[in-house]
């Protein structure tokens, strides 16, 4: 048996297989879990081809997380698919490219809004989604990158990093009394489709192996899927509001 065995899990994010999302899909499908993904936009067919290449295809639902009739409707196909759910990943994000780059004072309201909706405010939106479906308890976990500092190109996406750590922590406060749980999972930087439209994202590359304690490879997701899946597990039952980081040890080295 695996440590998701029966459990009921929601996958939002996954384009390709390289993103972090599909490892994990694929690992909580191995580790005994039943599996749904969500897409959205022009990336739903993109996800729908994704789907198959999983150990079992799963199942698409349109899920658009600035859309609020979809968070009726995507709870509402997921109850009638599994009834019940246990755990959700979010693995959404977006920034227009005038909040990214070299240039903080480049991005208007109009920009930095649509960048804080999508990755912060979206984590809420989730709730809203499936808490309804956690009649039994559960867990949400988020994909996060660290931004208890300013980094490079990372400019408001970083803002609204900050928003989304900060909502993590509320929304904990908020579903602890119903026994549902709410993590994040900071990774170091990994080559997926999102990484490559951050600028300057080689410039991370180049300095995260050599100053992480136990290595860092780019190229290898698997110890964030492995997180991911561990907390949505029932090993962690006293764990909710935390930002867990897998990222080699970096975040705990000076420069």
């Amino acid at each position: 048996m695996g440590i998701l065995e029966g459990k009921h899990i929601v996958i939002t994010g996954v384009l390709t297989d390289a993103s972090l999302a599909f490892g994990v899909a694929a690992l909580a499908q191995k580790e005994g879990a039943s599996v749904v993904l969500t897409g959205a936009g022009r990336g739903l067919s993109l996800t729908q081809r994704t789907a198959r290449k999983l150990p079992q295809p799963a199942p698409v639902f349109e899920f658009d997380v600035t859309n609020a009739d979809h968070v009726v409707s995507v709870r509402n196909e997921v109850q009638q698919h599994f009834g019940t759910v246990d755990g959700v990943l979010h693995a959404i994000g977006f920034a227009p490219a005038a909040c990214l780059g070299d240039d903080l004072m480049a991005a208007t309201w109009d920009d930095v809004s649509v960048a804080i909706h999508i990755s912060a405010y979206s984590l809420k939106t989730l709730a809203d989604a499936f808490v309804p479906l956690m009649t039994n308890g559960g867990t949400i976990v988020g994909l996060d990158f660290d931004n208890t500092v300013a980094w490079p190109a990372y400019n408001w996406m970083g803002v609204a990093k900050s928003a989304f750590e900060s909502t993590n922590r509320y929304l904990a406060r908020e579903l602890g009394p119903k026994n549902i749980r709410c993590n994040l999972v900071a990774a170091g930087p990994i080559r997926t489709m999102a990484a490559k439209s951050i600028p300057g994202f080689a410039k991370f590359e180049d300095v995260w192996d050599a100053r992480s304690p136990l290595g860092w490879d780019v190229n290898d997701g698997s110890a964030v899927a492995k997180t991911c899946v561990a907390l949505m597990s029932d090993f962690f039952p006293s764990t909710t509001g935390e930002m867990i980081h897998v990222d080699g040890g970096y975040h705990a080295t000076g420069a």
